[in-house]
């Protein structure tokens, strides 16, 4: 369904963080439509042109397209598994109950891989960065993480960056310093941290390259430009 020249819509826009660098007034955007009777919105925004690209900003799209790119062996740190299940509780004494987003099993390795997808799309110059607002739940991801580890199975967070641009990975410190720091404290831990780059072509959403992953200093709060 297209929109008629200068119609005016509303938009259900899901995404809960600040949405700072992939939003201005004027922006080329893509939305969807759904006939669900049921809904409030029938129109959903889905990717924003900030001059570079398009900008994906639907976070309910990232894990499937993470979870295809796997099952088709495009993410070599994750091959190796027969079976992926999809939100899935995670259980274990002495641990808040929680879910995370992919289990990975039954496969020539010894360990399953627990692992929680993020949608990046805060750009800081050459890095993109997450979380582009306080996320107190992200970090409940992480100590999940960190206990898959500890009972001896693959913990991973991957940082679907869903932009063109940006050269490498590294957390927000000027943002939410203490999910920075919990970041770091679970790669010591022996979480495994990706950074993959989600391209966006006429048919949809693929997994393309993976990016370096900088943790950076603790120091860095006091050098980092604030991001308007």
């Amino acid at each position: 369904m297209t929109i008629a020249e200068g119609a005016l819509v509303t938009a259900h826009v899901s995404n809960t963080g600040s949405m700072s660098t992939c939003w201005s007034p004027g922006a080329r955007v893509q939305l969807s439509h759904s006939d669900n009777p049921r809904r409030k919105l029938a129109w959903t925004l889905e990717r924003v042109d900030m001059g570079a690209g398009w900008v994906g900003v639907h976070t309910g799209r990232t894990n499937g397209v993470v979870a295809e790119a796997i099952t088709g062996g495009r993410i070599r740190a994750l091959t190796g598994y027969r079976a992926l299940r999809r939100e899935v509780t995670y259980a274990l004494d002495g641990h808040p109950k929680g879910r995370l987003d992919i289990v990975l099993t039954e496969g020539e390795r010894r360990s399953n891989a627990w692992i929680e997808v993020k949608n990046v799309t805060l750009l800081d110059g050459d890095r993109v960065r997450f979380p582009d607002a306080v996320s107190v739940r992200g970090r409940k991801h992480l100590e999940l993480l960190r206990a898959a580890v500890e009972q001896g199975d693959r913990g991973v967070m991957l940082f679907a960056v869903n932009r063109p641009e940006g050269k490498y990975f590294a957390p927000a410190w000027s943002i939410d310093p203490a999910y920075a720091d919990c970041l770091c404290a679970a790669a010591a831990a022996g979480v495994e941290l990706l950074a993959v780059r989600i391209r966006h072509t006429e048919a949809g959403l693929e997994a393309a390259e993976e990016l370096p992953v900088k943790l950076r200093p603790y120091t860095e709060p006091k050098e980092t430009r604030t991001i308007p």
